[in-house]
């Protein structure tokens, strides 16, 4: 299939921004005021209850944390 694995693999995208937010003592409400962003979605992507993912609250929230998008987004696998 020209190496492509057309099947899930049991991996998926998963966010750790509670992870990454709570080892730095980062409270969600700062992050929603750095950012621009609603309280709401700031913790719906901290309780990783988001299905698909916003490229601009991305780039808005590695921006504000100054990392890279590797540190709040893993490849996990699914359980």
């Amino acid at each position: 299939m020209n190496g492509i694995d057309r099947e899930n693999g049991g991996r998926r995208v998963r966010l750790c921004l509670k992870t990454y937010l709570d080892s730095r003592g980062i409270s969600r409400y700062a992050l929603a005021q750095a950012t621009g962003i609603g309280y709401p979605t700031i913790d719906r992507y901290y309780k990783n209850e988001v299905v698909r993912y916003d490229a601009d609250v991305l780039t808005r929230v590695v921006n504000a944390l100054d990392c890279g998008i590797e540190d709040i987004l893993e490849l996990a696998d699914d359980s």
